[in-house]
């Protein structure tokens, strides 16, 4: 017998039973997948916590103070914003300050739109790539259950701003200090897009997809790890570039 991920099946799981063996025993949960491509579970959950961490920064940041960081995140946007009026400067804060809430309340389906182009990405590089036959639910699956410890970053978040701990200077984009990015100053916008992805909570879920898809493509580990980290690498290199470029 090769060293391929041997699947076994068995009695079928819930989804609550799918959670949480996501953390315990993961290749239970992604075994199940091969049976089963719901994930309507991991999706309830990820909405609830974007609505409670989007009323968290509400509450304890305030929409003005997020636009305005947003709109000078980058010495070069800081430079733009201070060189306009100071009228000018309310209004455009006014602006956006009025959208983000949408925008945050509504995460979880701008992250499903990104899970869907990941799944084509990973569908079509195991079954042209590597000769699997994983259909797209079940890639779309698999994402969304290794992604649930990212959700840890939305509860440390929520706790943290209803401590009254780092409301001051908070940023929507990085808001908490689970990966080296939040570390590093705004002046060095390259590193800190690539200390991003070195992120605690990332990094456990990168490690889950690349045994979620070893399992559904009936594939080895390395070869499942290959394709994975190497999307992972194009992914991090395009967001180095982009904060070299605009930032």
């Amino acid at each position: 017998m090769n060293d391929s991920v041997f699947v076994r099946t068995g009695p079928g799981l819930s989804q609550g039973e799918r959670v949480v063996d996501t953390f315990l025993a993961p290749s239970k949960t992604f075994t199940d997948i091969l049976r089963s491509s719901s994930w309507w579970l991991p999706l309830v959950i990820m909405a609830v916590f974007t609505m409670a961490s989007g009323f968290a920064i509400g509450k304890k940041v305030g929409w003005d103070a997020v636009a305005e960081q947003q709109m000078t995140k980058s010495p070069t946007a800081a430079d733009r914003f201070e060189q306009m009026p100071p009228d000018q400067r309310t209004l455009a804060v006014n602006r956006v300050a009025k959208t983000m809430p949408f925008f945050t309340y509504g995460a979880f389906v701008i992250i499903l739109i990104f899970v869907a182009l990941h799944a084509l990405l990973l569908w079509a590089s195991f079954n042209f790539g590597l000769g699997a036959k994983t259909s797209f639910g079940q890639v779309f699956a698999v994402i969304m259950y290794a992604g649930l410890p990212k959700l840890f970053i939305s509860l440390l978040t929520i706790i943290l701003l209803f401590a009254g701990v780092g409301t001051d200077g908070f940023v929507l984009d990085n808001p908490v200090g689970t990966n080296l990015g939040y570390f590093l100053p705004s002046t060095m916008p390259a590193l800190k897009a690539a200390g991003s992805f070195i992120d605690v909570f990332g990094l456990w879920s990168l490690a889950l997809l690349v045994i979620g898809m070893a399992i559904i493509s009936k594939k080895k580990i390395g070869s499942s790890a290959m394709v994975v980290v190497g999307w992972w690498v194009v992914g991090m290199l395009l967001a180095v570039g982009a904060a070299a470029v605009f930032g």
